[in-house]
Order: structure tokens, then C-alpha cells, then sequence
């Protein structure tokens, strides 16, 4: 069976959201981490995923990119849409799906090769065919990071700082053309400049894409995102457990000067978390 084609849809009642869910709702083996979560996630946005430890964030980003594939007993509930396609549709492609919506991960993985390689191996895996010393020039610069190594591009990408790391690792999803960026806590093992910068970065690429990203830094999400979902853990009577919950989506603006629900209120107060 052919996989169904992800391009956007050019018309429909979602034709501005990139991704969304229906009444989501995720399990590992017996035990449930999400409930009925519906949320709609806006092109060439920032979308930041608050709330305290243990609530689902992580758990949720990684669905719109099927990650949590790899995860032996996990079980979805529910509809993830990108676009109009459905994401669970046994016919999707898993691989296209995760070249379409990147993924950079809390702590900097660079690959162990060069600067350039870095940058040249995921596009050449995919098939690039063009000019790649353009291609690598031209994501660092999107990145930030041109001038930093443009002198040092055959040195390893370990030997950069951390904050050179995490950028490098953004060209690098960078050159495979995705449209949707998701980041998992990218600035918690950096030092305040760097965290500056990737932030900057982050303002920047939203013109070209959309971005999704889950913090614990509450102001990082009030400077950056331009909506925010806040998480929290609710109670599950039918397994005596508590599990994530979106206790409130809504512009960044607004959720963090006027909150609807009081449990957002208590977690951006710093009376819960």
C-alpha cells in the first residue's frame, strides 16, 4: 500500500493548524500517562508545553513525530492529525513523517563526524542532490552559527561548546526541509548566553516553520511562545492513579496574565509543581 501523501492541505476548517489531536490519550502497558487531550497546534507559531514534572509533555511531543513508536507496550488512544492526514493511518510512512516534523532533544547529540558532515549526512541519506557545500552553509547561517565554524567545519561537532552543539543539532534537523521543529527542553543543559541565543534562533526560524516546544522554564515560555498548553496531572478514579491532563491552551499572553483554570493559575504562581 502506497503512503498517503503529507503535503498541507491549500483549504478546510484546519488549514492553518500544522498539527493537532482528538481526545488523545497514551498508555504504557497498564499505565496511562495522557487523557483525552485535543489540541490544535498553529503554523509558524511557537507552541510551548508547560507544566510540572511527571505530566505528559515530553510524552506528547513525541507523538506528533511517532516517536513513542520505539517504546515496547506503549498504546494510543485517539487521532493525531498533521495537516489533514492521520498520523496513526497504518499506511504512513514513519520515516517521512519524522523528516517532515525534526526533533531536537534536550541534551546536544551531535553525530561523531565533522562540522560539515554533521549537516551533509542526514540530507544525503535523503537523497539530496543539489549543492551541499550551499546547503551546509546555508543552515548554519539559519542556525546562527556560520561564522562561529566556518573556519573549523572539518573538526568534530563534539569539540564545539554546548551551546554550539545544540545549534549545530538545530541546522542539522534543519537539512532535511522539515516543517514542523520539535524541541525538548533545548536550552536545560545551557548556560544563560547560549540560552539566549538559541531563543533568538528560535524567534527567527518561526517565519519558514512551526515550532513546538516543551519547558520547565516558565519565563522561557513567556518570552518565546506564542501560545502556550499547560499540563497538569489529574486524577484517574478508574485506576487510582494521576495522569496528564491540558488543564488550559491558550495564548501566552493571556495564560500567564489571566488564566482560566485555577490549576494554572497555582502552577504559574509556584503554588503547585
Amino acid at each position: 500500500m502506497a503512503s498517503p501523501d503529507l503535503s498541507p492541505a491549500n483549504s478546510g476548517p484546519h488549514s492553518n493548524t500544522v498539527l493537532r489531536t482528538e481526545s488523545l490519550s497514551v498508555f504504557y502497558g497498564d499505565s496511562q500517562a495522557l487523557s483525552d487531550i485535543t489540541i490544535a497546534i498553529p503554523q509558524n507559531q511557537i507552541t510551548a508545553l508547560i507544566g510540572p514534572s511527571g505530566c505528559g509533555k515530553s510524552t506528547l511531543l513525541r507523538c506528533f513525530n511517532r516517536m513513542n513508536d520505539l517504546i515496547a507496550g506503549l498504546r494510543i488512544e485517539g487521532q493525531i492529525w498533521f495537516h489533514e492526514h492521520d498520523l496513526m493511518d497504518s499506511a504512513v510512512d514513519v520515516v517521512a513523517v519524522r523528516r517532515r516534523i525534526g526533533m531536537v532533544f534536550q541534551k546536544p547529540n551531535p553525530f561523531p563526524k565533522s562540522i560539515y558532515n554533521n549537516i551533509a549526512w542526514g540530507a544525503k541519506i535523503n537523497g539530496f542532490l543539489g549543492d551541499m557545500d550551499e546547503l551546509v552553509e546555508r543552515c548554519l547561517r539559519r542556525a546562527a552559527l556560520w561564522d562561529e565554524v566556518k573556519d573549523k567545519l572539518d573538526k568534530s561537532g563534539e569539540q564545539l561548546s554546548g551551546g554550539q552543539q545544540q545549534r549545530l543539532c538545530i541546522a542539522r534537523t534543519l537539512a532535511v526541509e522539515p516543517e514542523v521543529i520539535l524541541m525538548d527542553e533545548p536550552c536545560s543543559a545551557l548556560d544563560p548566553i547560549s540560552t539566549a541565543a538559541v531563543e533568538d534562533l528560535m524567534e527567527d526560524l518561526k517565519a519558514d516553520y512551526t515550532i513546538v516546544i516543551v519547558t520547565h522554564n516558565m519565563q522561557q515560555a513567556r518570552r518565546v511562545s506564542d501560545m502556550t498548553a499547560c499540563l497538569m496531572l489529574d486524577a484517574n478514579v478508574s485506576q487510582g492513579r494521576r495522569v496528564g491532563v491540558v488543564a488550559e491552551f491558550s495564548p501566552t499572553d493571556k495564560l500567564f496574565t489571566n488564566p482560566t483554570d485555577p490549576r494554572t493559575e497555582a502552577y504559574i504562581t509556584g503554588r503547585i509543581g
